[in-house]
């Protein structure tokens, strides 16, 4: 069994245990008081943004722990104040450190927060919108094309976006008409090595009225550069940030990079 295999079989019995500590109807009544939530889909096309999709995260398995010590809502106010265009906020606490009381204190920003974790099940959706996330990530590396268009499906029906993740040519079969961005993740999921070439080979695959994202591996702002001008409108971005003391000032001190790096070119 790899690592995402070993990752989803423990998310379905966390998601099981939940729906047992919350019940759906439970969760569907709290529908009814949702939280504004903004459109990243909008925020990457806007040519004037920087696409950076800043994370919060505070371990990985590949990584193990990356920052223990930073407080989620310093973190996630700067990324907003110094010109991220979202934020992704890891919820997954056995293999990631997250949780959704992060998610939570994320959401009352004025920006599009993207919940970033191994979305199984329907009810994981109904979550992120009471929580007041902008957008939900499926893997169609955990799904089937099917599985993929019925949470999509289910995420639209209750106001929330759709971040497709692949990793492969085979995987651009997942995309369809219900998904809102796809993401395109260098690193592999089931020996999490990263490659960055990766993205750079599916990008001109990806539907052109479907704004792509490059995610993982990306420690410059050249290589930002790069990746825009071969297409992708988004940047998904976190260990780079979060390995530093200060994750607020790293990002402050890279944006301010690649504005310059942006008006050089």
């Amino acid at each position: 069994m790899n690592i995402l295999d070993t990752i989803v079989a423990a998310k379905r019995k966390e998601v099981e245990e939940q729906k047992k500590r919350v019940l759906l109807e439970e969760l569907s009544v709290q529908l009814m008081s949702p939280k504004q939530v903004y459109s990243l889909k909008e925020k990457l096309i806007d040519t004037q943004g920087s696409g950076i999709i800043a994370e919060f995260k505070r371990k990985s398995p590949s990584k193990g722990i990356i920052n223990n010590d930073a407080l989620v809502t310093e973190v996630t106010s700067a990324y907003c104040k110094h010109g991220a265009a979202g934020i992704s906020v890891l919820t997954d606490q056995s293999f990631f450190g997250g949780t959704m009381e992060d998610l939570v204190a994320v959401t009352s920003l004025p920006i599009p927060v993207l919940r970033k974790d191994f979305m199984i099940d329907p009810y994981q959706i109904l979550e992120a919108k009471v929580a007041g996330a902008s957008v939900i990530l499926l893997i169609a590396a955990c799904l089937s094309p099917k599985e993929v268009g019925l949470m999509a499906e289910k995420a639209h029906e209750v106001g929330v976006e759709v971040l497709l993740e692949i990793h492969n040519e085979e995987e651009l079969g997942h995309i369809s008409k219900e998904v809102d961005l796809v993401g395109v993740n260098n690193r592999n999921l089931k020996d999490f090595t990263v490659n960055l070439e990766h993205a750079m080979r599916l990008a001109e695959k990806i539907p052109a009225h479907i704004p792509a994202i490059a995610e993982s591996g990306i420690h410059s702002a050249d290589t930002v550069v790069t990746l825009k001008r071969a297409g992708f409108k988004g940047f998904l971005m976190g260990e780079y940030f979060m390995k530093e003391a200060s994750p607020a000032i790293a990002f402050a001190n890279f944006m301010n990079e690649l504005k310059a790096k942006q008006y050089a070119y």
